[in-house]
């Protein structure tokens, strides 16, 4: 009886040796490109430019918020301090197309802004926007 599919050619090879073969071009990309990254990282020594849309100058902006939060704690609704009482009546309604947008102090604490998140919460606020600065 005759083969219909002749055997492979290896050459003399092991199925090792053959797969060791196949596998160094991938080794020597894989090297190369490792290289590559290392010296390209190296070149860039400058930061990243500004954004656009950041503050040029050192000036800084306002941030357009519905509720701020102070370094002392203090909710301010416009230039209004609200305390816990009329926070929620001094709001725009929740889900009036915008997520309320919350911007508060660096200074400020994660239990105070949880304490808020929970007020807020309540009151029916499920999309919450926190405005947060990049530090300089």
């Amino acid at each position: 009886m005759t083969n219909l599919v002749p055997p492979p050619a290896t050459s003399g090879k092991s199925l090792l040796e053959r797969v060791e073969d196949a596998l160094l071009p991938l080794i020597n990309l894989v090297f190369l490109l490792l290289m590559f990254f290392i010296v390209a990282g190296q070149l860039a020594n400058e930061p990243l430019p500004d954004l656009p849309g950041a503050a040029a100058n050192g000036q800084e902006q306002t941030p357009d918020a519905d509720l701020k939060v102070t370094e002392g704690g203090r909710w301010l609704v416009g230039s209004t301090t609200v305390d816990e009482q009329n926070l929620l009546s001094s709001l725009p309604e929740p889900g009036a197309g915008h997520p309320l947008r919350v911007a508060a102090a660096e200074s400020v604490t994660m239990a105070a802004l949880e304490r808020l998140f929970r007020t807020l919460e309540r009151g029916g606020y499920n999309d919450i926007l926190l405005l947060t600065e990049s530090g300089s």
